[in-house]
């Protein structure tokens, strides 16, 4: 398949990206502009998202293996920062790309791992996506406008979605958060 142009600027990140994530099992999935892009409508995007199942214990581990990849914290004590935000904020060094990657625990997030698709990007580059299906569910529970747009070319590309899973898990979360419209946003379209 021809590959985009935003793919071409992020095929050498995505591929250290996916070594980095093949260290670990590949418990993680590529999330954010990119998959929603490759699963849904393409759009714009400056970085990479990825949510890996990681205990904070792991983190510097996981460090030590992303800088084998060309992958390097992109501020400073950015260990201490993920164990307060769960979040850890690196950068492909030799592209200068910035990859954001969530440090995944929830039952959600373990079985979105395990449904986890393989999309092949070109004969030497495959990633791990979350399902449509979860990616929608991850975009409701975000619920920024742009991740409601990423709903809506998510639905649009994908007529055979399993809506009774989306359903069931985006009022969960709905209820556990205390935002119902977290579902009423979104039920139109489904």
């Amino acid at each position: 398949m021809p590959r985009t142009e935003k793919q071409n600027s992020f095929h050498d990140p995505l591929e250290a990206l996916e070594k980095l994530l093949s260290h670990f099992d590949h418990q993680g999935v590529v999330i954010g502009g990119v998959a929603v892009s490759l699963l849904g409508q393409a759009r714009f995007t400056e970085d990479l998202d990825a949510m890996v199942l990681l205990s904070v214990e792991e983190i510097p581990c996981f460090l030590t293996a992303a800088k084998k990849e060309g992958i390097e914290p992109r501020i400073s004590q950015a260990e201490e920062f993920a164990r307060r935000n769960r979040v850890l904020l690196l950068r492909h060094t030799r592209s200068q790309t910035a990859i954001d990657i969530s440090l995944g625990m929830l039952p959600f997030e373990q079985e979105m791992v395990q449904r986890s698709v393989v999309y092949e990007i070109d004969a030497a580059l495959k990633i791990h996506l979350p399902t449509p299906e979860d990616l929608i569910i991850m975009k409701a529970v975000a619920h920024r406008p742009k991740d409601l747009l990423d709903i809506q070319g998510i639905i649009q590309s994908c007529p055979n979605l399993d809506r009774e899973r989306i359903r069931d898990w985006v009022t969960q979360f709905a209820d556990i958060l205390e935002t119902p419209e977290l579902w009423e946003d979104i039920a139109v379209w489904l």
